[in-house]
């Protein structure tokens, strides 16, 4: 069944859990689309995972561009959200505008994706004005880590997690259909989404969301370098594969860890 907009909204009124993983290619996104994930994340989290950056800040128009315009040539289900990189959006509402329809034209993505509460509610309105569904970003907005000193849960405090419920109620109001929440305390992701008639889509957020999404390369363990502490490890592909390689060991040794 093909995912959209209202099927990911129809969900939440269901509390039927909502599922969304990256993809940055063709072959990645193209097996995740048959596995039946609802949604595919085309994120910015490629600078790292894909280009090698320190962090998402260097992924420029064009990077996101090409990404999700490989995805999109591969999904038949899922619904593929795309992120607009640092600088695209920020500078005015113009800007947000033109980079979401590129997003759209040359990605083919079916929605994009920007960090930013009440502050970002002028250029999500003009998004949604101009046809472009929203996914909203709030908690732990990576491209703002030089502000918050490195990557930090937020809305610990009282005052932050009012911010936060302010935030995520006001991205509702400008149209985004759905929001998600990063690095926020279970407690208060629970009370946003029930604060809330939109999805949230927790990443660090604990169960109480309407839906989780993962970087691929975390949930594999196939990117080494930084890991967060709340995703969980379905595989340890990159260190299977970098033993298999250094010692040579048998095709039927590897073929019993992956079942292990």
């Amino acid at each position: 069944m093909r995912n959209t907009v209202s099927t990911i909204l129809e969900q939440k009124n269901r509390k039927d859990k909502i599922t969304m993983l990256t993809a940055y290619d063709y072959t990645t996104a193209k097996l995740i689309d048959e596995a039946g994930v609802n949604s595919i994340l085309v994120g910015d989290s490629l600078g790292m995972v894909m280009l090698g950056y320190e962090d998402t800040l260097s992924v420029t128009m064009e990077d996101m561009i090409h990404h999700t315009a490989a995805v999109a040539r591969s999904c038949k289900n899922a619904l593929i959200v795309a992120d607009l990189p640092f600088m695209s959006y920020q500078t005015s509402v113009y800007d947000a505008v033109c980079n979401a329809g590129r997003l759209m034209k040359e990605g083919r993505a079916h929605a994009v994706k920007l960090e930013g509460g009440v502050k970002m509610c002028p250029q999500i309105k003009a998004i949604v004005e101009s046809s472009i569904p929203v996914v909203a970003h709030i908690g732990l907005t990576p491209q703002s880590l030089n502000v918050f000193g490195g990557y930090k849960v937020q809305g610990r405090d009282e005052e932050t997690a009012r911010e936060l419920i302010r935030d995520a109620k006001a991205v509702e109001e400008a149209g985004a259909f759905a929001v998600v929440l990063e690095c926020v305390p279970d407690k208060l992701a629970g009370l946003i989404t029930e604060a809330i008639h939109i999805p949230t889509i927790g990443i660090g957020a604990g169960a109480g969301c309407d839906g989780q999404v993962l970087v691929y390369q975390d949930m594999l363990s196939l990117y080494s370098t930084f890991k967060p502490k709340f995703v969980k490890c379905f595989a340890n592909v990159g260190e299977i594969m970098t033993i298999a390689h250094v010692f040579n060991i048998p095709d039927e040794i590897i073929e019993k860890l992956y079942k292990e």
